[in-house]
């Protein structure tokens, strides 16, 4: 589901923080600044009123772009905190279910 195999980040991606305070916390990309730099919100701590600006070498892209809020972004510019923070909990849920299988999003057994 990533763009291409460039790996360019997308409006609705999911990632996954790994620098900062807020280190393995879940994000939802809104906005892209330029080649370097992301917004991210999470509809909890980050609101999206007050994205964070994070470099993308300081997270990890997933292969997960929430059809709800990349759809809610294209007609109207805006995404509600509620469809972020269900975006994030749907897919730490699917994620969760696939660790007890056996299988790691992260590859890590």
């Amino acid at each position: 589901m990533v763009d291409g195999e460039s790996g360019s980040p997308r409006i609705g991606q999911l990632v996954r923080i790994n620098r900062g305070r807020e280190v393995d916390q879940h994000a939802i990309i809104i906005g892209v600044v330029d080649e370097t730099f992301v917004l991210l919100a999470d509809g909890d701590k980050r609101k999206f009123d007050r994205p964070k600006r994070k470099n993308i070498h300081h997270v990890d892209l997933l292969d997960y772009i929430s059809p709800e809020v990349e759809n809610s972004m294209l007609e109207t510019g805006r995404v509600t905190n509620g469809k972020l923070r269900f975006a994030i909990s749907k897919f730490v849920n699917e994620e969760l279910t696939d660790w007890k299988k056996g299988d790691s999003l992260y590859g890590e057994r």
